[in-house]
C-alpha cells in the first residue's frame, strides 16, 4: 500500500495543483490552526495531504509560522511520511541558482520548536534516507539538476543574512533557509519520516558580485516552479 504523503509546499509551491479530487480539511490542533486548511486528495495511486507552508496567499512570514500546528495537522489527517519543498540561498558558487539540493543533514542553532515543552525528551534529528532517495530519483527522471547531498543551515528570518553571516555559514553548510530544520525536527518527534527538496533561488548575500534583492529571489523562484512540480510528480509516482 502506498505511503500517505504529507506534502508541505514552500514559496515555490503554494497550491495543491498536483492533487486529484482534492478537498480542504479545516481543523484545529492542540497548537492552534495550521497555515491553511490542508487539502486531502491523491496523486495517481498515492494518497496525499497538501499544506501550503506560508498559506496559499503567502501571507505568513517565516518567523511567524506555526510549525507545530502544521506538522500535527498532517499527522492527524493520516500522513505517514512528509515531503517538503524549500526555497534556499546557495552558500557556494558551485551551487548555482536554478538548481536543486536534497539535504542529508542540517544545522539550526536558533528557535527550534518542540512538542516536548513539559518533559525531558531528547529526540535525535535526521532526514529520511529512503525519502531522500525518492526525491533524487524523481529529480533525475524529471531531467532536473540535483545535488543528492548537502547541509542545510537554518536562520530565523524574515531578514536575509549579512555577508559576514554567510561567510560563517559557508563553513558549516551548502544552502541556507528559514524553515526546513524546524519541520524536520518536529516530524522526527512525531515519528514521521521527512525529506525535502531545496530550490536554490539565489546566492547568499555577498557570494555573488550582484547585490541580493527579494525581486531577484522571486524571479528565480518563478523560473524554478515548473521544475519543482515535475520533481514532485515523478517522486510521488515512485514513492517507496
Amino acid at each position: 500500500m502506498p505511503r500517505f504523503v504529507g506534502l508541505i509546499g514552500g514559496s515555490g509551491l503554494r497550491t495543491p495543483a498536483l492533487l486529484e479530487e482534492g478537498a480542504p480539511e479545516p481543523l484545529d490542533t492542540p497548537y492552534g490552526k495550521p497555515s491553511d486548511p490542508p487539502v486531502v486528495g491523491r496523486h495517481g495511486d498515492t494518497p496525499v495531504v497538501f499544506l501550503a507552508r506560508h498559506g496559499a496567499d503567502h501571507r505568513i512570514p517565516p518567523h511567524r509560522l506555526n510549525h507545530r500546528a502544521n506538522l500535527w495537522a498532517l499527522k492527524e489527517l493520516g500522513a505517514t511520511a512528509v515531503l517538503a519543498t524549500a526555497s534556499t540561498g546557495s552558500l557556494r558558487k558551485t551551487i548555482r541558482p536554478g538548481s536543486f539540493v536534497v539535504p542529508h543533514d542540517y544545522v539550526a542553532f536558533w528557535s527550534i520548536p518542540t512538542f516536548h515543552d513539559d518533559e525531558v525528551v531528547h529526540a535525535t534529528p535526521g532526514l529520511d534516507a529512503e525519502l531522500r532517495g525518492a526525491l533524487v530519483s524523481g529529480a533525475k527522471a524529471a531531467g532536473v539538476t540535483v545535488r543528492p547531498r548537502g547541509v542545510y543551515v537554518q536562520t530565523t528570518g524574515p531578514r536575509l543574512e549579512t555577508p559576514a553571516e554567510i561567510r560563517h555559514f559557508a563553513s558549516l553548510g551548502d544552502v541556507v533557509g528559514m524553515t526546513m530544520a524546524s519541520e524536520a525536527t518536529l516530524a522526527r518527534e512525531l515519528g514521521l519520516p521527512y525529506a525535502a527538496v531545496c530550490s536554490v533561488d539565489n546566492y547568499g548575500n555577498g557570494i555573488a558580485e550582484r547585490p541580493l534583492t527579494f525581486e531577484q529571489i522571486r524571479e528565480t523562484q518563478a523560473a524554478n516552479r515548473d521544475a519543482l512540480r515535475r520533481i514532485l510528480e515523478e517522486t510521488l509516482g515512485r514513492m517507496p
